[in-house]
C-alpha cells in the first residue's frame, strides 16, 4: 500500500479561468497534464470567455 501523501507535497497548478492555486487530485491522475481549471464553474466560464 502506497503512503500517504501530505497536501503540501502535491503538485499545483494555476486555474486558467480565476486565476487560483489548485492541488493534484486522484480523479486527474491520468489526465493531470490536460487540467487547466480547478472546477466545473471555473471550466464553463473559460469556455464562455
Amino acid at each position: 500500500m502506497p503512503k500517504m501523501r501530505k497536501k503540501a507535497d502535491l503538485p499545483t497548478k494555476t486555474c486558467a479561468s480565476c486565476g487560483l492555486p489548485f492541488a493534484w487530485r486522484k480523479k486527474w491522475e491520468r489526465d493531470w497534464e490536460q487540467v487547466k481549471f480547478c472546477s466545473d464553474r471555473c471550466r464553463a466560464a473559460g469556455a464562455k470567455a
